[in-house]
């Protein structure tokens, strides 16, 4: 007979190991790419390449930036391009709040760094098996300039994933 607390200690590690497996179940991809000296560059694309196969269940697309309290803004403007395995490209520019009135990040994280997950497109159903490639790159400007900022600091990673819709 197990005693109990032994019996409590099983059931605790248990329920983690059960916790972690089934929230990775909605996540078919995942990939951050870390920007040098937390500065992203205009001219930096970021890339991520990846395969689909299921092209019936919609998916959720995200957007993940961490940032630092050196993030100047609080917005952030992105140019996004998803090329299909045909090649035929989706450009979007997209706007995404990344503090509220007061300043305050809005990400996760307990540190300096906050991580924003970002909502790219809700419920995808990718029209086509195969290789597909996902682009973004930072398309900020100050007020009442014309010229994007060549460099933005306080951006340590950007990140990219597909989660299945439950």
């Amino acid at each position: 007979m197990i005693p109990i607390r032994n019996k409590k200690s099983v059931f605790l590690a248990l329920f983690l190991v059960i916790s972690f497996f089934s929230c990775d179940d909605i996540i078919e991809f995942i990939q951050f790419e870390p920007l040098e000296n937390a500065v992203w560059e205009n001219s930096k694309n970021v890339t991520f390449n990846f395969s689909i196969q299921d092209t019936i269940s919609p998916k959720n697309l995200f957007i993940h930036v961490r940032n630092t309290g050196e993030y100047p803004f609080s917005n952030m403007y992105v140019i996004t391009t998803l090329t299909f395995p045909d090649e035929t490209k989706v450009i979007d520019t997209l706007q995404y709040e990344m503090a509220d009135v007061s300043g305050k990040f809005l990400g996760k994280g307990i540190s300096d760094i906050k991580e924003s997950k970002l909502f790219y497109k809700e419920q995808k159903i990718f029209p086509k098996a195969g290789k597909y490639q996902f682009q973004v790159r930072q398309a900020m400007r100050k007020n009442g300039e014309v010229q994007p900022l060549q460099k933005l600091n306080g951006i340590q990673d950007i990140g990219f994933s597909i989660e299945k819709v439950n």
